[in-house]
Order: C-alpha cells, then structure tokens, then sequence
C-alpha cells in the first residue's frame, strides 16, 4: 500500500519530479536524463500501469484520493496530497485534472525488436510538435499499426503532452528510435518491408491506386509538421504515396494525414 504524504509546502524536495512542467526545454532535458516521464488523468496514470510502468510517487488533490483508492491500494510508492494552489505553483499551472503520476522510463526497445512480427509500421521524420506526436501514436494505435519508428530528432512520445493527446497509447504501442537516420530505412527493407513516403511530389501515386497493390509488410513515412520529408528521407523509400487534395488545400495536418493513410491500408 502507498504511503499517503501531506504536502504544504511547495519547495518541499520530495516534489522534484514535479516542478516547472510547463518549461518544455527544462522538462525535454530533465526527464531522458532521470528517467521519469509524468502521466496526467486518471485514465492515464491507469494505462501507464497497465503497459507495466513503475510508479515513483503520485501527486493528487484531495478530491481524487477516493477516485485513486485502489491504485494507493496496490502501489508502494508514495502518495503526495495536495492543495490545487500547492500543485499550481510546483507545476506551473493549473492542474484540472487534479492527478499526477511520476512514472520511470523502461529501457529503450530495439528497432529489431519493435519489427519483430510487425506487418504495418508507421515512421516519422523530424516530428517536433508534441502534440502532434502524441495525435499520431493515438491514430497509430486506434488504427491497428503494429510499431512506431520515429528519427533521432523527433519530439519525444513520453512527454506529458504526447502522452496526454494520445491517451496512453504511446505507453502501449511498441516504438524505437531508427538512428542513423535515414540510412536506418535500409533495415526496413532487408525485413521485407515495402516503404512509402507520403509527399506531394508529382511523381507521387495517389493513396488509394497504392493501397490496391496489397504489400506483405509496409511501412508509412511521414516527414515533419513543415516542410515535409527530407530529400534524403525520400530517395530512400520504394514508393512516393500523395491523398488527393480538393477545394484548393494542398495537404492535411501530419497527424490527420496519418490518420487517412493508417485507415485506407488497414487490413
């Protein structure tokens, strides 16, 4: 059972997890290096322990000691206990939801690892948004894709936000970094996968002509919130893959375009 801590002060240094969540640059260098990552809600914190995360501690208002029970119940960690003003101003802002959850990292997985067994992955160049990282990994997830690749640049999926926009699915769904990038894209294809880059290039096919050709093993790349996938990225995939834009719009969202592009080859 966990150990329930009132905590008034909110320079008390069993906080530390929690202090300064909204300064991303902090957050970015602080959580990789001591290997945390906070989950927020409460359906959150409940799928972070159901993908086999280890709780550090949690913070909670009053409000949601009840609604937490039987997590205290069976966590060891402890519990600290909260005033809305005291997690305010540790956090940096308003906490709404009135739970948090310092989580600790597991070791980063394989890219062979993630590819075992996999007949759909989705990959991502340069993907920096945190929320669209996290938009994508739910898409990924609700849309049956088996693995995330993602390059050494992208926005890291354990960050509150990605995690809070993909409700927990970036805890669930298997992920690796593919570094080098993209010369890593060669691994995909010595495991029999077909790669397609989803561009606006001319010489692109339009989705659908390309989802009829029913590939064994395919891999999705998307290229970053601007200006899409690198010319390196590109000379590297077997395939050039475009969604038919209408009413003047030249392209989607990058998650959104996920979104379509994990719907229509789903199988």
């Amino acid at each position: 059972m966990a150990e329930l801590i009132t905590i008034k002060d909110p320079e008390d240094p069993r906080l530390h997890d929690y202090v300064a969540l909204t300064d991303v640059e902090l957050r970015r260098r602080r959580e990789p290096a001591e290997g945390l990552f906070i989950a927020e809600g409460e359906k959150v914190i409940r799928r972070a322990r159901l993908a086999g995360y280890r709780m550090r501690s949690m913070l909670l208002s009053a409000k949601w000691i009840d609604q937490m029970k039987d997590v205290i119940d069976e966590v060891p960690a402890p519990v600290y206990a909260v005033t809305p003003a005291v997690a305010e101003q540790v956090t940096g802002y308003h906490v709404h939801r009135g739970a948090l959850a310092s989580m600790q990292r597991k070791p980063a997985a394989s890219v062979k690892d993630v590819l075992a067994g996999a007949r759909r992955v989705a990959v991502f160049e340069d993907l920096v948004d945190h929320a669209n990282t996290g938009a994508a990994f739910r898409n990924a997830a609700a849309l049956g894709v088996d693995a995330v690749l993602l390059s050494p640049r992208c926005a890291d999926p354990l960050y509150r936000r990605s995690v809070k926009v993909s409700m927990g699915a970036v805890l669930s769904l298997p992920y690796a970094v593919l570094d080098p990038w993209p010369d890593g894209l060669t691994l995909l294809r010595d495991e029999g996968f077909t790669i397609a880059a989803l561009c606006l290039a001319d010489r692109a096919i339009p989705l659908d002509e390309f989802v009829a050709r029913r590939h064994e093993r395919l891999a999705l790349v998307f290229g970053t919130e601007g200006s899409g996938l690198s010319t390196a990225a590109l000379r590297a995939a077997d395939e050039w893959v475009t969604i038919p834009m209408a009413n003047g719009v030249d392209s989607l969202n990058v998650a959104a375009a996920s979104a379509v592009a994990f719907y229509a080859t789903r199988r």
